[in-house]
């Protein structure tokens, strides 16, 4: 007889068709939008934050609040009557989730470790702290420092410099490759890492609840637009032998039970050429890595971030069939009103499942949507992803609705 599976007791608030139960998210975006996906599928009622009037979250919620999720007295007040509150963004006032916390309002993740992960400099601290594999660094409060300590331990270029605070999508970092690049560098607080010689970049999202219960989801491996430094490609499987796979799977789980993190932490990693695994960097909440989840495992990240602050069980994270990821970012030479060109050609491709964020305006390389496209081999999604990419075009309108050129004139019958 096979062992039975243990099974860990968790005592469940009823969350579900209520309306005494509020879950209050900080954040309206597509995260958050594909969060309330799940929320309305389970009818858990959801208010939300954010200060877009016509943000992706102003449909879908039960509530949605016009206001700053970075100013202390709106969030204050915001959470008042939520019983539980959770993020769909770092750059939050994590004072106000602190002191929400101290009235006895359920905060996850916790404060203190988005506190800790937002500032770069802290989060590198804590891999240094708890023997984390990651690329040898040091910190700076201002320029002068930065530079003092760039002479002191001899760098070498080229090196990386990353803002503490408030980088994202590629903003607050810069290879520096020249003496001229370091004097466009802003006077702030960062840090100066070694420039790693990557083979592969992966990522990881694993998920944690209250009573210690881990659930770590395949590997992707993600392949970077070369002008905006954005995610333009996850694959998964990841492209990598199981001894890699293994390997970054427990960093994982390891970071995830050092943080002892309730909710979701996405952890990006290099494999660098010489065969090391290291963290570059974590997010405490649902993340772009994880999006294909949603069509290419049982459990999808979203879903699982919900279980995990709520206090149920946490899902099965297997992967059902291999699966790309293709990020709809805005063409390089559009803006304004949003035409997705191709949307319906797109549409025939079998197994490509299309996510638009409700994101009414484009320009260049801004995240309008996604494309997961499934199939029976890691090659053949691959196939269909460029076939993706080559058809469906983010573009923008004239004042008279119809599809612009990419100089800017409206197009002719003809053109």
């Amino acid at each position: 007889m096979p062992a039975l599976k243990k099974v860990l007791l968790i005592k469940m608030e009823n969350y579900f068709s209520s309306k005494y139960k509020k879950i209050g998210i900080l954040g309206g975006g597509q995260l958050g939008k594909m969060l309330l996906d799940v929320t309305r599928r389970y009818d858990l009622y959801t208010k939300v934050l954010d200060p877009t009037a016509d943000a992706p979250c102003s449909v879908g919620s039960k509530e949605f609040v016009q206001g700053s999720f970075n100013d202390y007295d709106t969030v204050m007040q915001f959470g008042q009557d939520c019983d539980i509150i959770t993020i769909e963004i770092e750059n939050v006032n994590t004072q106000a989730m602190k002191d929400l916390q101290a009235m006895g309002k359920k905060v996850f993740p916790q404060p203190e470790i988005v506190e800790l992960i937002k500032n770069k400099v802290q989060q590198k601290q804590f891999y240094q702290d708890h023997q984390v594999p990651a690329a040898p660094w040091f910190g700076f409060k201002n320029k002068a420092e930065m530079l003092r300590r760039i002479e002191k331990n001899s760098t070498q270029l080229p090196f990386v410099w990353k803002s503490a605070v408030g980088g994202y999508d590629g903003r607050g970092v810069i290879i520096v490759r020249s003496k001229s690049d370091i004097e466009s560098i802003p006077d702030v607080p960062g840090l100066i890492e070694e420039l790693a010689a990557i083979e592969h970049e992966i990522a990881i999202v694993a998920a944690r609840n209250e009573v210690g219960e881990v659930r770590v989801f395949p590997p992707v491996e993600m392949a970077f637009h070369p002008v905006a430094n954005l995610v333009e490609y996850v694959f998964c499987p990841a492209d990598l032998s199981a001894e890699y796979l293994d390997a970054a799977g427990i960093i994982a789980h390891s970071l995830v039970e050092k943080l002892q993190i309730v909710g979701l932490l996405a952890v990006e990693m290099f494999v660098t050429k010489k065969g090391k695994i290291w963290v570059n960097e974590c997010a405490p909440r649902v993340h772009n890595s994880g999006h294909l989840t949603i069509e290419a495992c049982i459990t999808s990240q979203f879903e699982q971030h919900l279980r995990a602050i709520l206090g149920f069980p946490l899902g099965n994270t297997d992967l059902i069939r291999p699966a790309v990821m293709v990020n709809l970012t805005g063409e390089e030479n559009f803006s304004g009103p949003v035409f997705y060109e191709g949307a319906e050609k797109m549409l025939a491709i079998d197994g490509a499942y299309l996510h638009l964020y409700g994101k009414t305006e484009t320009r260049p390389y801004r995240k309008m949507g996604h494309v997961t496209i499934t199939a029976d081999s890691l090659d053949k999604a691959k196939e269909n992803a460029m076939k993706v990419k080559d058809i469906l075009k983010v573009k923008s309108l004239k004042g008279d609705g119809r599809p612009k050129t990419e100089d800017g004139r409206r197009k002719t019958e003809k053109s």
